[in-house]
């Protein structure tokens, strides 16, 4: 239940509201957040009665279960894999410790949804084959009201997941190879973690064609670089070598070191060599390429993160559809990800409440399969996303909207005291 109140400093009747309801809701928790808006404070009160936080309390209990024991597994598995390197470089516990905090966002976000799918079909079938279930609807709530507390857990890791999807699970693959390159070398932060080696890139706009030695996208430096300008028809008009060129963000110049600028004509003969191998430096004014733009063309999208999309979207607009699709497709689904933790809870849900003890099984196994089915859905949808046959946000979204529906449908059925094989029962 929920009260919203208005409140300002010098009306002493809203604190009189709160202990009346308090008074009232004696046998209730009271949970309360205030904030401010213009013209005045307000306050929401959540009340959760006793039937809530014993219902919260046994599926909180299998939750964790859940959630350790997946960790634990994949902890094990890991440890089978990296162990041998942690003991033969002498890895220290810190750097163990830190290997693996790491990783924790990417596995939650697999995790979640999963311990909630187990946590539910365990609480809800063992509070029916007691008749829980049964005396919480006979006290006049309705099925709805009952789950509520397991809608509103559904929001909140939805939440947490999207807050985890956001930067910090995107990471964990290339901060995992960090940490790695980190114990192998023994040496302090610098790594080559996010470092390009041998890249090419296709300036379409300007027609600068950038051929760089080695790079990196946090980097205002790279070196060996040539730069070749083509005119209208193609032809090389222009090249610019340098052993090291560096960018200012804030002028958008850039300034070659150590290297030469060689002038053609469209047959291909030399006009003019300008050559500061020895000493001196070029300047490159109001150029549009940067460091980033140059290396974003070979980064892999699902180690992105959402404000790094983002800026791949804004600065390759000219790219190819085919080329930006897989992008496009995985900023869509960054925000979609996480809501497959609530889409769980409206389809396991309905489907761990039994009134008869023939339906425990096949409900559960039905909700798994459902599960499964949603995981093989998101990558189809996800990969004709990516190859550009399907909108991105109907890849991310799709999926969560038809098992949404899906939920909602057996939510229906079971609201009527019906289950999904009364669908198939002939009438008599």
């Amino acid at each position: 239940m929920c009260v919203l109140e208005e409140k300002s400093e010098a009306d002493p009747i809203g604190g009189m509201f709160v202990y009346h309801e308090q008074r009232h809701f004696s046998r209730s928790s009271l949970f309360s957040l205030q904030f401010n808006i213009t013209g005045g404070s307000f306050r929401v009160l959540l009340l959760m009665s006793i039937l809530d936080r014993y219902l919260l309390r046994n599926f909180i209990e299998p939750f964790l279960l859940a959630i350790g024991a997946f960790l634990g597994i994949w902890l094990i598995f890991d440890l089978s894999d990296h162990g041998a390197d942690f003991l033969r470089n002498g890895a220290s516990p810190q750097q163990v410790g830190m290997f693996y905090l790491l990783q924790l966002p990417q596995i939650l976000l697999i995790a979640l949804p999963i311990a909630i799918l187990l946590a539910l079909l365990f609480c809800c079938t063992r509070m029916s084959r007691s008749n829980e279930i049964i005396s919480m609807l006979s006290s006049g709530r309705s099925l709805g009201r009952v789950l509520m507390p397991l809608f509103m857990v559904g929001v909140a890791m939805s939440m947490l997941c999207l807050w985890l999807n956001y930067k910090l699970a995107p990471r964990a693959e290339s901060a995992k190879r960090a940490s790695l390159e980190d114990i192998r070398r023994s040496k302090g932060k610098e790594t080559a973690r996010d470092q390009v080696n041998g890249h090419l890139f296709r300036d379409r706009l300007s027609g600068r064609t950038w051929f760089v030695k080695r790079l990196r996208p946090s980097s205002s430096v790279m070196e060996g670089v040539q730069i070749l300008q083509q005119d209208e028809k193609g032809n090389i008009v222009r090249k610019w070598y340098a052993a090291k060129a560096v960018h200012d963000p804030v002028t958008h110049r850039w300034t070659l070191q150590r290297g030469m600028i060689v002038d053609l004509n469209a047959n291909g003969e030399v006009l003019h060599i300008d050559n500061f191998e020895e000493q001196g430096q070029r300047f490159l004014e109001n150029w549009l390429e940067t460091p980033w733009r140059i290396a974003s063309s070979r980064l892999d999208a699902q180690q992105l993160t959402t404000p790094e999309l983002k800026e791949y979207l804004a600065n390759n607009y000219d790219f190819p559809e085919v080329q930006l699709a897989p992008f496009r497709t995985a900023l869509s689904d960054r925000w979609s990800l996480p809501w497959s933790c609530l889409v769980v809870v409206f389809i396991a849900a309905p489907l761990s409440i039994v009134f008869s003890r023939r339906g425990n099984l096949s409900s559960a196994g039905l909700a798994i399969l459902l599960f499964f089915f949603l995981l093989m859905c998101r990558s189809l949808f996800l990969a004709l996303g990516k190859a550009g046959r399907l909108s991105p946000e109907l890849a991310a979204w799709m999926p969560l909207g038809i098992f949404f529906l899906i939920g909602t449908f057996l939510f229906w059925l079971r609201s009527g005291n019906r289950d999904v094989g009364s669908l198939f029962l002939r009438k008599a």
